[in-house]
C-alpha cells in the first residue's frame, strides 16, 4: 500500500491560491459595505461650526444644564429655571449614529419649562 504525497511546489501552490481566494472574499464583501455619510452637506455645517462654538459658551453661563429623561412612553426635557415665563424657541435634534435616516428633529414646544416628547415618535435605539 503507498500513500500519496504532496510535494512542496504543490503545498506552495495550495497556499497561494487559498490566499487569492481570502483577497477575493474580502474585497468582495467590503464592496457591499454601506458607507453612508452623517450629512450630506457636511462641508456648509462645518463652515457654520462658530454657532455650536457660541451655543457651547452660552450653555456653560446657564445656572444648571438642561435634563433628559427617557420613560417608557416618552422622553422629558427639561429646562432651567431662568427659562420660566419666557418663551423658549429652537429644535431638538436627536441623532442616531446607527443610520441617518433615524434622526428626528422637534421644534421646542415647552410648557412650565419641560418639554414632552412621545417615545412613538422615535425609533428604539441609541440617541445623542
Amino acid at each position: 500500500m503507498r500513500t500519496a504525497k504532496i510535494g512542496w511546489g504543490t503545498r506552495i501552490a495550495i497556499l497561494y491560491g487559498g490566499f487569492v481566494v481570502l483577497m477575493v472574499s474580502l474585497v468582495t464583501m467590503s464592496m457591499k459595505q454601506n458607507f453612508s455619510l452623517v450629512s450630506d452637506d457636511y462641508y456648509q455645517q462645518e463652515l457654520a461650526y462658530q454657532n455650536t462654538i457660541d451655543a457651547s459658551r452660552n450653555r456653560s453661563a446657564l445656572s444648571a444644564p438642561a435634563t433628559v429623561s427617557a420613560y417608557t412612553k416618552e422622553v422629558v426635557i427639561g429646562f432651567p429655571a431662568e427659562f420660566a415665563g419666557s418663551s423658549i424657541t429652537g429644535t431638538v435634534h436627536f441623532y442616531s449614529p446607527v443610520a441617518t435616516k433615524l434622526d428626528r428633529k422637534f421644534d421646542i414646544a415647552a410648557s412650565d419649562n419641560v418639554m414632552y416628547i412621545g417615545r412613538k415618535d422615535l425609533v428604539n435605539g441609541r440617541y445623542i
